[in-house]
């Protein structure tokens, strides 16, 4: 290389150590074909929905819109569809049950019944009932009458067992933020997913945050999409989840809703076919009795002998 050619390379070399940053960058996307600018990549979330605008809320709107739905609902009476299901994810074993028909008839403040048919025949599979803090299961195919309590304090290795009304109502009717928790306010937006998360946590008594439950809210409409809840050690009690929202006799509730009990050991979808709300719920609908030549259960005892028929009767 001749000495006017050195020359030139080191003063090319020179200034361009005194171009600025960003002048450099615009020249080199100037010489890159157009493709090679910039790549547009159309976000598309669960359901298709990728034109849909995202809602906007904050954490005050979302709790009124928790405590309005939970208010609407004084009682309701519904036709359902379950597909009951028993085992877990964790264990890889999952047995569900199809096209069973079944009855839920609720009011406030915590009674509720819940009657499953088994498919086809339409004879009774199970029927259960809660006044809040008791409740009694009469499993059919077991011949079996369970009293007891709400509280599960040792999972049953026999699923059906594990099976409380309280669990079903905790889910179908999200109930407003306790009294003394805190709310914190999360949102969930990304590629795949658009939420709004309510975190209630409380402090416990060793002076610790605990985490009770998280509220979803869909950004696509603003409904309720999602409820978990917690024990204390922070392990899934409940993970509830809404979709197809309808308005019956005014008053919007979801259509379809899935509720997964992995401690327990069982889930259940419920599809909704009738509902009746605010049209009231008699006494007696809330009255089970232990039927004659079944086994009585209470629960932290050794099972009782069969029901027997009064003197003079004929065993049903």
């Amino acid at each position: 290389m001749n000495s006017h050619a050195a020359s030139r390379v080191a003063y090319n070399e020179m200034m361009l150590r005194h171009v600025p940053a960003a002048i450099l960058v615009l020249c080199l996307i100037s010489l890159a074909p157009p493709s090679c600018v910039a790549v547009r990549r159309q976000i598309t979330r669960p359901g298709g929905k990728n034109t849909q605008t995202l809602l906007v809320a904050d954490r005050a709107a979302l709790l009124q819109a928790v405590t309005r739905q939970y208010n609407a609902i004084h009682d309701f009476s519904a036709t359902v569809d379950l597909v009951p299901a028993l085992g877990t994810t964790e264990k890889s074993r999952i047995t569900e049950y199809k096209d069973v028909r079944g009855y839920i008839l609720f009011r406030k403040t915590a009674d509720i019944r819940i009657i499953g048919l088994y498919p086809v025949v339409r004879n009774k599979l199970f029927d259960m009932v809660s006044n809040g803090t008791d409740f009694k299961l009469y499993i059919t195919p077991k011949n079996r009458f369970i009293q007891g309590r709400n509280e599960i304090e040792q999972p049953s290795a026999n699923k059906l067992e594990n099976l409380r009304p309280q669990h079903f109502l905790d889910a179908l009717l999200v109930r407003p933020v306790a009294a003394g928790a805190k709310v914190l306010f999360e949102n969930y937006t990304d590629e795949d997913n658009a939420f709004y998360i309510l975190h209630e946590v409380r402090e416990n008594a060793g002076g610790q945050l605990q985490l009770l439950r998280t509220i979803w809210f869909s950004r696509l409409d603003l409904l309720l999409a999602r409820q978990l809840i917690f024990d204390e050690a922070g392990n899934i009690l409940t993970d509830a989840r809404y979709a197809q929202w309808k308005a019956y006799d005014n008053v919007p509730f979801p259509k379809h809703v899935e509720i997964n009990r992995p401690r327990d050991e069982y889930a259940v979808v419920i599809d909704i076919v009738k509902m009746d709300i605010n049209h009231g719920v008699l006494d007696d609908k809330f009255v089970l009795e232990q039927p004659e030549g079944t086994t009585l259960q209470i629960l932290g005892q050794p099972p009782a002998a069969p029901a027997k028929p009064p003197r003079g009767g004929s065993q049903k």
